[in-house]
């Protein structure tokens, strides 16, 4: 994965993606808590999700995204789109993204879209299959992101030229 050490110089932009309530009963009643899944991102290649809990929702939030700056990636983003088509899962969350042309914009549901949308991806296709549960989505679809890679990594990786590896 292409983790981001440094988080000082991002502009980063937080995305509420779900908000769960949870009840506990207690013999004095019932207690509430709150659990956030919150995505960040610079809308310019950089993504990471975090997931806060707490009694109230703005104190979740706000420790969701302190979670989420913790855990960012690097995605490599060409005009707009992706580089190549990819599959993740997490749990019981399927993903796939396929790259789109210019003007497409992002053909993504709701868990899925906060994510492609935060790391600056703004035509893609992407389908989810299995389950909905919001926070196995963004988990693969941040699995997906992370195992992309560029024609110039892949070209460095190997010692070849770009033109052998578009070629052969």
């Amino acid at each position: 994965m292409n983790r981001v050490k440094t988080v000082q110089d991002l502009e980063l932009k937080e995305r509420l993606v779900a908000v769960n309530r949870v009840t506990k009963v207690t013999k004095g009643g019932r207690t509430f808590t709150f659990a956030a899944i919150v995505v960040v991102g610079n809308e310019d290649g950089i993504v990471g999700y975090g997931l806060g809990k707490a009694g109230e929702v703005t104190a979740a939030i706000a420790k969701g995204t302190e979670a989420a700056k913790k855990n960012l990636i690097r995605v490599p983003v060409l005009k707009g789109t992706i580089p190549h088509e990819q599959y993740a899962k997490f749990g019981g969350a399927r993903v796939y993204l396929q790259p789109a042309s210019h003007g497409t914009g992002v053909k993504a549901g709701g868990a899925m879209r906060a994510v492609l949308e935060s790391a600056g991806i703004t035509d893609v296709l992407a389908k989810s299959k299995g389950s909905s549960n919001p926070h196995n989505l963004v988990k693969a679809t941040i699995e997906a992101l992370g195992q992309m890679r560029d024609a110039r990594e892949v070209a460095q990786n190997r010692g070849v030229s770009l033109d052998v590896v578009f070629n052969g």
